[in-house]
Order: structure tokens, then sequence, then C-alpha cells
């Protein structure tokens, strides 16, 4: 008979061999079925396991949706294709020279070459009206809006400011879906932003990235304009050629900028993409709209960020705030009596530090606007307020230029009833003709130039952007104020 102690032990050495026999049949067949199960079915059990979802009941986490922001913008985002017509000489035959002798030089060697460039733009009303960059409808004789249903319309140019590098354009259209405007301000550095337009002719492309820095300089403008303003909202957001004019929106879908630029060696997105802020881009709009050109708001001053080496020599303590080196006489700051050395720290509740984010600020007004000028002098803080003025350092509106001077004759826009006692739908009149190419071929003054090629001319504008696409010879149609049609060809 067993004793109690031995019947104890029995019964831990059975309970151990029936633990090992579990758990190796266990390992067994677990070990077993993972052999027949395919990658995925172990890849879903992995991912099952880390995250404790099924893929169905997944949801983006509040603040970082992207989809909202993308339905809301892409049906307000078109792609804009323009149409530039060049002349070039056409090559000439080998045999060419032999036959001149016989049949002389019949001239007239030049061909015309039609290029395409394309580009994007933002529906801004429901009306048809859309914003996008100046170097994106620039030189073009014909402009095509493709919408995001593919309905195509033919564009025509409102106004362009070459100083912001923006142009506003209209489409005769109704009821469109348009994007809202945000406010730029209050966007901050590390936000996400998506960028949304038509690079390499893919039509409603959506990338997204964050805001890298704001009120950014790149010397783009600068270079081609006396007052090109740089302020612009960098992001890493991938922006390739044909983005240019697009929207650049908050992850509410409201307009913060428009993507203008690319910083790249190689042409295409390399890191860097730039925005004009939608700040900007509302008086800029607003004024070409209501004026047809923008009515800029100047402070009169040429200033220097405080970094500049043209300073070393100066004894300057703030590490924030703008330089004034010259204040030009009769402008708004010299009538505010702010000096050459003074500066500029603040403008209104804006912290001044560059001298991009002073131009923004300035730029937003109009002239006659009066502005709160924080500026340091000696070491002092003083206010002062400025009232803005002109490029012309006066208060008055400015008007569009619808006057020039071409080849030497004075060119100017029709009225309406030139138009109607013409029966014509546009065309430019020479009022004046000087010594040049115009006189060479016989125009005489009072000559209304309705087409270039059989390119319409509807204002001094059109002609000027249509002839700077020409090379070589180029066929003028028109009519003069007795109604007499008249044909000439030019050597341009």
């Amino acid at each position: 008979m067993l004793s109690k102690k031995q019947f104890f032990l029995g019964v831990l050495i059975a309970s151990f061999l029936s633990a090992l026999i579990a758990i190796g049949g266990f390992m067994y067949l677990n070990s077993s079925s993972q052999e027949n199960q395919t990658f995925e079915e172990i890849q879903e059990s992995n991912a099952k396991l880390s995250s404790f979802l099924d893929e169905t009941e997944y949801s983006v986490p509040e603040g970082i949706n992207f989809i909202y922001a993308a339905e809301q913008v892409t049906k307000g985002v078109v792609h804009i294709r323009a149409e530039i017509t060049r002349s070039q000489p056409r090559s000439r035959s080998p045999f060419e020279e032999y036959f001149r002798d016989f049949y002389g030089d019949q001239g007239g060697r030049q061909f015309e070459r039609k290029a395409q460039s394309s580009g994007s733009g933002v529906i801004i009303s429901p009306d048809g009206y859309i914003v996008t960059n100046n170097h994106v409808v620039e030189n073009a004789s014909k402009l095509e809006v493709i919408l995001y249903d593919n309905r195509s319309y033919t564009a025509d140019v409102i106004g362009i400011d070459p100083n912001t590098d923006l142009a506003l354009l209209k489409i005769d259209a109704r009821d469109l879906q348009f994007v809202e405007f945000g406010n730029s301000d209050h966007t901050k550095v590390g936000e996400w932003v998506l960028a949304v337009g038509n690079p390499f002719n893919l039509t409603s492309t959506v990338t997204a990235g964050i805001v890298s820095a704001k009120s950014r300089n790149i010397n783009i403008l600068n270079a081609q304009n006396q007052y090109g303003i740089e302020s612009f909202i960098q992001t890493d957001a991938a922006v390739n050629p044909g983005n240019s004019g697009g929207a650049l929106v908050n992850l509410k879908g409201k307009l913060i900028g428009i993507n203008t630029a690319i910083a790249t060696p190689t042409g295409s997105y390399a890191g860097y993409s730039f925005a004009v802020p939608a700040t900007l881009v509302s008086k800029v709009v607003n004024d070409l709209k209501e004026y047809g050109v923008v009515q800029r708001a100047m402070l009169g001053v040429s200033i220097l960020n405080l970094n500049d080496p043209r300073l070393e020599s100066e004894d300057i303590d703030l590490t924030a705030g703008v330089y004034i080196a010259q204040v030009g006489p009769e402008s708004a700051a010299d009538k505010a009596g702010l000096k050459q050395g003074d500066i500029i720290t603040s403008i209104g509740e804006y912290n001044i530090s560059t001298v991009s984010e002073l131009q923004e600020y300035v730029a937003r007004n109009s002239p006659g606007d009066k502005i709160e000028v924080t500026y340091v002098r000696n070491g002092k803080k003083n206010n002062v307020e400025v009232t803005l003025q002109n490029v012309e350092n006066t208060l008055a509106e400015i008007k569009p230029d619808v006057t020039t001077k071409i080849e030497g004759a004075v060119i100017e826009d029709i009225s309406e009833e030139e138009k109607d006692q013409l029966n014509i739908d546009g065309g430019v009149k020479i009022t004046e003709v000087g010594d040049g190419k115009w006189k060479e071929i016989g125009v005489k003054e009072g000559f209304v130039i309705t087409a270039i090629d059989k390119v319409t001319v509807q204002n001094t504008e059109e002609l000027s952007r249509i002839l700077q696409s020409k090379r070589g010879g180029i066929l003028i149609e028109g009519v003069y104020p007795d109604g007499t049609k008249a044909y000439y060809g030019m050597g341009w």
C-alpha cells in the first residue's frame, strides 16, 4: 500500500508529464498550421496583433485628414493650356542659291510654329474668375481652361501683375465649384498642407507636405522686376512643372497660397516649393478685377536685412527688424518723418524681421491706407502713422496703361463707340506714326489693328504679348476709320 508521501509524488509527476504532452502537442499543431499559411495570412495575423483593429474599422485621426481637403479642392482647380505662336525662319535648301538668280529671292521664308505650355489655376468665384501665375499665361495667344469634369473654355486675361507673378482670368461659366480663401497669416510652420495641380499634364494631382518656412525670399521675382514682392510660403509638398498656378490649401480645404516656384538643380521637384501667400493673392486679384491693374501701396524706402554685410560697420544691437538705407523724397516714409538709419520692427500688429515680411505687409494695403510703423532710432522705440502712397508718390488711382509705343508708333486701345462704328469686336489704334517699321510699310495714323497672323487683337496688352512671341515676317490686318480694310506685311 502506497504511503501518503508516495501518492503525492506520483500525482506531481503525472501532472508534469501531462503538461509536457500538452505543450508539445500545441507547438506541433501550431507549426503545422503556420506552414500551411500564406504570407498574406501571416501578415494579416501579425497586423491584427499589432493594431488590434480590423482594417475596416480604421479611421483617419482627427486633425490630419487629407481626404476632406482633397474632395473640397480638386473640383476647383483647373488645367490651363497656353498656346504660343512663334515665327521661325525656314531652313534653306542647299540648292536654293542656284535658283535664286532665276527666280529672285521670294522672301517670306518664315513659318508659324505653335507651341503649348501648361499650368494650373484656381477658381475663386462661381462665375468663372480664375487666379493663376503670370508666367503661365505670359505671351500666350490663346488660353484654354479645362475643368475637373473635362469641360473646356477659352479664357480672357483680366489683368496681370508681374511683381507678384499673378494673373486673373475669366471664363464664361456659372455655378462653378470654387476654392475659398483662407488666412495665410494663421498658417504655422510644421502645419500639414496639400498642393493641388496638374504636374506633367497629370490632371487633379494632390500631394501633401508641411509648411517648411514663411516669408521666404528666393530672388526669382526681384531679379526681373524693380518692385518684385517675394514673401513665399515654403513647403515640402511635391510640386513639379505644371503645378504653377495651382492651389496650396490647409486641411480645411481653404486656399493659403498659389504654387509658383520650385528650388531645384534638375528642373523637377527636389524637396522645396514656394507659394504666394493667400492674403497677398486676395489683394492682387481684387485690384485686377476692379481696376485692371494693381493699386500698389509704397512706403518709399530702400531697406536691408540686419544681417546684410553692408551693415557690418553700423552699431546695431537689434537682431530683428529692417534697416532703412534710404528714404525717397516726398515718399510716404519721408512725409511721416522716417529717416535713414531707422530700424522698422513692426507694422501694426505684425512683427518685422526681414525685408520680405515688410514688403508683404505693406503690399497688402492700397494707396491712402494708414499703417502704424514702430521703429528704433538711436536706441529708442518710436511709433508713427504713415499714409501710404502709390509708385508716383500720390494717392491717385493708377490707370491701366492703354497706350504703348512700338517701333516708332504710338498705339492705344479703342473705345466701345469706335468698335460699334467699325463693326469690330476689338482692336488697337495707331494714333501716331514716327520713324520705324510701321512708317516704312506705309501704315497711316488712325489705322486700327484687328489681327496679327490671324490672331485677334483685343487691346494693347494682347498686341504686345502677341508681338513678343513673333520672329520673322508677320501679317497685319486692320481697318481705317472710313471702313477701308487693309493688310500689311512687316519683318519682325
